[in-house]
């Protein structure tokens, strides 16, 4: 069975990660809208150090550990040079939650433009504040 595109996402969370997050994911994972297929808990120290947790190996922390159950697999697709990139970017003194989603509504929808004969030429993610902030300076129309 063919993947839908693969995204990496990295949440910084200025405290304790309290699950309050989990909804709305089991949410669109039980839509077929995304699947979750890695994760990872980082920790940077106040002297910049990381410390990495595998999301489905988390145990002592039951908010920490439910996130690992809306995992659908966990493929290792984030490599430890992909880790250092995404929590350079991180504050010191936070965590980070490093999620990698597959975007599985795209499937069926891929696989019909496959069978008319089309193709996939590019694939561009643009982040919402980059988004926000491009829109920010567009003359409103009145």
């Amino acid at each position: 069975m063919a993947s839908g595109p693969i995204e990496i996402v990295v949440f910084e969370f200025t405290g304790k990660f309290t699950g309050a997050i989990l909804p709305e994911l089991e949410r669109l994972v039980a839509a077929g809208t995304v699947s979750i297929v890695d994760g990872l808990f980082a920790r940077k120290s106040e002297d910049g150090d990381v410390e990495l947790i595998e999301i489905a190996e988390v145990s002592d922390d039951e908010e920490a550990a439910a996130l690992a159950g809306v995992m659908d697999r966990v493929d290792g697709l984030v490599s430890d040079e992909d880790v250092e990139d995404l929590t350079a970017g991180i504050a010191p003194g936070t965590a980070a939650a490093i999620l990698v989603f597959e975007h599985t509504w795209v499937i069926p929808l891929r696989d019909a433009i496959t069978a008319a004969g089309g193709t996939l030429v590019e694939n561009i993610r643009i982040p919402g504040p980059v988004v926000d902030e491009i829109l920010a300076t567009v003359p409103d129309e009145d």
